[in-house]
């Protein structure tokens, strides 16, 4: 579609994802097995038919830099297709971006050399599948200046949430963030509008918001400042409600903490699961390492188990039993092992005898033998980073030990 741009902002910190952003950005945290967070977004892209694409980048981008190399040279720039990383540049000033809108503001450059009739701006860090042509349609038939991906969420998640309020023809009123006491929606006085971060702007609009929010102090981000800028220039701002065909919300999770990460990996593995990693209609690209297959072993005192887990290619699971748990890449699991309700990342090796629980290990983490993580929470918080519910995490190439 060549007249839309799409810019993916990848740049976060992703501080409440300490320490799994302690050597990467927030979108290129490893996700379900095999994937990176941004992952979900890119695929988005390439099956809704948009082929032009800039992944801006800021903090610890080396990590992310490197998967989409080698992962996402998938379209043709002979048909002026295009998946590109523009770093933070201080093209304009001494500044890295100061937020959002910023960080678009400052690579108008990009949208120039394009001259795209629309431009599309997404968050790199969720979870989710939509089909962007369908958001495309409902803004053009509301010749909006500009359109905002908006999910219902439950009334007491508006503390984390820009929340919309908006009309019976899905026209915006007004715009909260993350308010204490929400604008409800009126049907449904339990839910609130929540934005997805995904916004759909005409070109001309867009540069003509960023440039007057450039010009004044401000956190220049879109929720904060330009959505109520646009709203007070009485401007035509929508929103696109993402639900199902029954008006029920679709999947999506901002997996902008330890606890939400660790649920929303958890939740690939229910049985009824919303978000299907198994629609080959929908397929979620990634870069695929050239691993061996699967390997169980039985030993002469334990059989080798799996139940109600997802396991990448590489794992070799030695007489160990794995339960309810993700397992990444080149995962080791020796004799006698248990690991439940975990999160393993790729390099992992856990040691003859161990037991882990309600953990996340990240990569080439060496487990010892009979070591036990998530049994103790004392000696957890001696060793380790626990999320507000108990879940420990244990960093990548963290040296563990059992005193």
């Amino acid at each position: 579609m060549r007249e839309l741009l799409t810019f993916i902002l990848a740049g976060g910190r992703g501080e409440r994802l300490d320490p799994l952003t302690r050597d990467r950005t927030k979108p290129a945290v490893p996700f379900g097995g095999i994937y990176r967070i941004v992952d979900f977004t890119l695929s988005n892209c390439i099956n809704s038919g948009l082929r032009r694409i800039y992944v801006l980048t800021q903090y610890k981008s080396f990590s992310l830099q490197k998967h989409l190399l080698a992962g996402w040279n998938i379209v043709s720039s002979q048909l002026g297709e295009f998946i590109d990383i523009i770093p933070a540049q201080q093209r304009i000033s001494a500044d890295w971006y100061k937020g959002t809108a910023d960080a678009i503001y400052q690579n108008i450059y990009a949208i120039e050399d394009c001259d795209p009739e629309l431009v599309l701006i997404l968050a790199g860090d969720h979870i989710y599948k939509m089909d962007y042509q369908e958001m495309i349609a409902f803004h053009q038939e509301k010749d909006a200046d500009v359109t905002v991906a908006c999910v219902p969420m439950p009334k007491e998640t508006s503390p984390h949430f820009g929340v919309i309020e908006m009309d019976a023809d899905h026209h915006v009123l007004g715009f909260q963030e993350k308010p204490a006491e929400p604008k409800t929606i009126p049907e449904s006085p339990g839910e609130i509008s929540a934005s997805m971060g995904i916004y759909l702007f005409k070109r001309d609009a867009l540069l003509k918001e960023l440039g007057e929010d450039a010009s004044i102090s401000s956190a220049h981000d879109f929720g904060k400042n330009v959505i109520p800028q646009m709203l007070r220039n009485q401007k035509k701002v929508y929103v696109y409600n993402f639900v199902d065909e029954k008006g029920q919300p679709k999947y999506w999770r901002d997996i902008g903490t330890r606890d939400a990460y660790y649920e929303a990996n958890m939740d690939l593995l229910k049985a009824d699961c919303e978000f299907n990693l198994y629609d080959k209609s929908w397929p979620v690209r990634t870069y695929h390492e050239q691993y061996p297959p699967i390997k169980m072993v039985s030993t002469s005192s334990q059989k080798g188990s799996i139940v109600n887990s997802m396991i990448a290619g590489g794992c070799v699971i030695e007489g160990g039993h794995v339960e309810h748990s993700v397992l990444s890449q080149n995962v080791r699991i020796e004799e006698g092992v248990e690991i439940k309700n975990s999160v393993i990342m790729e390099g992992v090796v856990v040691g003859q005898g161990a037991k882990i629980q309600n953990a996340i290990i990240d990569k080439e983490v060496i487990v010892p033998p009979h070591s036990k993580i998530g049994y103790d929470k004392k000696l957890d918080e001696k060793r380790f980073a626990l999320t507000s519910s108990g879940i420990v995490i244990a960093a990548k190439k963290a040296a563990v030990v059992n005193n």
